[in-house]
C-alpha cells in the first residue's frame, strides 16, 4: 500500500475582499484518482481548493483557498507519503497588491499588477526524495505534447499527465500518459473515473511496484 497525496480543484487568489482570480477545474479528475487509488488499497490525502462536488469519503480531504496554502498543505503531506499526483490547476498569478476594502466602481479602467504564485509541484518535484515520486498535469492549448515534457523534465516529475482545456470542468478527458524518459505510455479518452483508472494503472506499474 502506497500513501498518495493528491492536489485537486482550483485555487483563489483575491482581488479585495470580494473578488478573486480563479479558473473552471472542477475537481472531478482529482475525485476520480482519489477514487481510482482507494480501489487499488492505497491510502489517500486529498489537497482540495474550493470545489462542489464530493470527494470519496475514505480519503483524507484538506481544504485550502489560496495556492500558498496548497503549497504549504501539500508539502507538509508530502513528507510523509510516498507519491504526489498533481492534478490541482492552481491559479497562476496574483494581485501584487490584496485591498483590504471592496474596490468601487470609478469609470476608469482598472490596472492589476499580478506576480506569479508558486509552482508547486516544481517545487516539491526537485525537493522529492530518493523513494519518493511525482505525477503531474500539464494543461495546454498548443504543443500539448512537448510543452508537456518540457515541464516534465523542468518540475522533476517522474510521470506527466498531458491534457487540454477542454477536459476543464467537463465530465469527460483525453490524456496521453508520458514517462519521465519520455515514453508514450498511453492515451485515454473516456468519462473521467476510467481515465483515472487508467493513469493509475500506469502510476502502480511504473512507479509504485518498481519502488519496492
Amino acid at each position: 500500500m502506497a500513501r498518495i497525496v493528491i492536489t485537486s480543484g482550483p485555487t483563489r487568489q483575491y482581488l479585495d475582499p470580494v473578488r478573486y482570480l480563479t479558473n473552471a477545474s472542477s475537481g472531478r479528475m482529482g475525485a476520480a484518482l482519489a477514487q481510482a487509488a482507494l480501489d487499488l488499497g492505497h491510502e489517500v490525502i486529498v489537497i482540495s481548493g474550493p470545489v462542489s462536488i464530493r470527494y470519496p469519503s475514505t480519503a483524507q480531504v484538506v481544504d485550502v483557498v489560496t495556492t500558498q496554502e496548497m503549497l504549504d498543505a501539500t508539502k507538509l503531506a508530502f513528507e510523509n507519503a510516498d507519491g504526489l499526483v498533481g492534478a490541482a490547476a492552481p491559479c497562476d498569478y496574483m494581485p501584487k497588491q490584496v485591498e483590504t476594502h471592496k474596490l468601487s466602481k470609478t469609470g476608469d479602467v482598472l490596472h492589476l499588477a499580478l506576480i506569479e504564485t508558486p509552482d508547486i509541484i516544481a517545487k516539491l518535484g526537485t525537493a522529492k526524495r530518493r523513494d519518493q515520486w511525482v505525477v503531474g498535469f500539464a494543461l495546454e492549448t498548443e504543443d500539448v505534447r512537448f510543452r508537456a515534457i518540457v515541464k516534465m523534465s523542468r518540475k522533476c516529475c517522474d510521470m506527466i499527465v498531458s491534457n487540454s482545456a477542454s477536459a476543464m470542468n467537463s465530465e469527460d478527458n483525453s490524456v496521453e500518459v508520458i514517462l519521465r524518459d519520455g515514453t508514450i505510455l498511453e492515451q485515454i479518452t473516456g468519462t473521467k473515473p476510467s481515465v483515472a483508472n487508467g493513469i493509475l494503472s500506469h502510476i502502480q506499474k511504473h512507479l509504485i511496484e518498481r519502488a519496492r
